[in-house]
């Protein structure tokens, strides 16, 4: 089998270029091939809202957890895990170099860290916590946890709702605390990695907020000239379900408020690239806290992209590849 150090991650807020520079090093390295971890490319038919690679393109450079499932179909972060690191040892198989682009920050760092999962939800318990979230405070749910486990109510802030609500769900399910759980997990994770065998180098690429949202606002306006209002039009036609998680993604819910009559063409638009602008601020902010990047690449000071392809398969170069 191949030996690759380290298997190499490509991230970065929207619109900062990652597809362009992935598309870039497979032309310069034909034995790559890659691995999208994009929570929305995962859809058929939604090709020009979640930004696809053109179709050539897909055919000419091998691409995996693409057009995976149907607008309809459910697909969690566990799935995603499964699927990629499968593809990974696949292509690995084959004598092959993967590499994983995306800006979807749950799917990259369950490839770091495969997610704790524990108990199924009880919306009913769910329902109540909240409840009594809303009438006693917080602080009610977080004297409650520290009964039952206090090490995990000292991680995490009194004011994280969803945290508190799900582990008192937790021990009220299981009887245990979610703190065992966790500790389960560090044993699973040690099994994945003697499975899988993989390490990852992180490449963060960004721009300055400036022309991010430049770029943002291009590239929403380049969608609704490609046809996503058409798209959206034909997907909520044949699915004829606008509560789809699918349906209610970045693009297609503004594009669906519009086809409703509930807002203007050019408000639909606006929205989409105040949402976006949002998203990718977000997703950036997500990046520094949550991830350990390995290189941060400011595409910003560099004169042209092909410079900064080189950069990376330097990079990639001195990892193994």
């Amino acid at each position: 089998m191949l030996y690759l150090k380290k298997i190499i991650i490509l991230t970065g807020p929207t619109s900062s270029g990652k597809t362009e520079i992935a598309i870039k090093i497979a032309q310069l390295m034909p034995d790559i091939e890659i691995i999208s971890a994009d929570s929305m490319q995962i859809y058929k038919y939604m090709d020009i809202g979640t930004d696809k690679p053109e179709k050539e393109i897909l055919k000419k450079y091998k691409h995996h957890c693409i057009n995976l499932i149907e607008p309809l179909e459910n697909y969690d972060v566990k799935q995603y895990t499964e699927q990629a690191n499968k593809c990974i040892a696949d292509i690995l198989s084959r004598q092959k170099k993967p590499i994983v682009v995306g800006g979807t920050g749950l799917y990259i760092k369950s490839l770091i860290h495969p997610l704790f999962e524990g108990p199924g939800k009880n919306q009913q318990i769910r329902n109540e916590l909240y409840e009594l979230a809303r009438e006693k405070g917080n602080t009610f749910l977080f004297e409650k946890l520290k009964k039952y486990d206090l090490e995990y109510a000292n991680k995490i802030n009194i004011n994280d709702t969803r945290r508190l609500v799900r582990a008192l769900e937790v021990f009220y399910l299981t009887g245990k605390p979610i703190s065992y759980f966790h500790k389960q997990r560090k044993d699973d994770n040690s099994k994945l990695k003697s499975k899988y065998n993989y390490n990852y180098f992180i490449i963060c690429i960004f721009r300055n907020r400036e022309n991010i949202y430049k770029r943002i606002n291009n590239r929403v306006d380049k969608m609704i000239e490609n046809g996503l209002i058409e798209e959206t039009r034909t997907l909520w036609e044949k699915y004829n379900n606008i509560n789809l998680n699918a349906m209610q993604s970045l693009g297609y819910k503004q594009i669906i408020a519009y086809l409703q009559n509930k807002t203007s063409k050019e408000e639909a638009i606006e929205i989409i690239k105040k949402e976006t602008r949002r998203f990718a601020k977000r997703q950036l902010s997500w990046l520094r806290n949550q991830i350990k990047i390995d290189y941060w690449i400011n595409l910003d000071e560099y004169k042209s992209i092909e410079i900064v392809v080189e950069k990376i398969m330097s990079i990639m170069r001195e990892e193994g590849y």
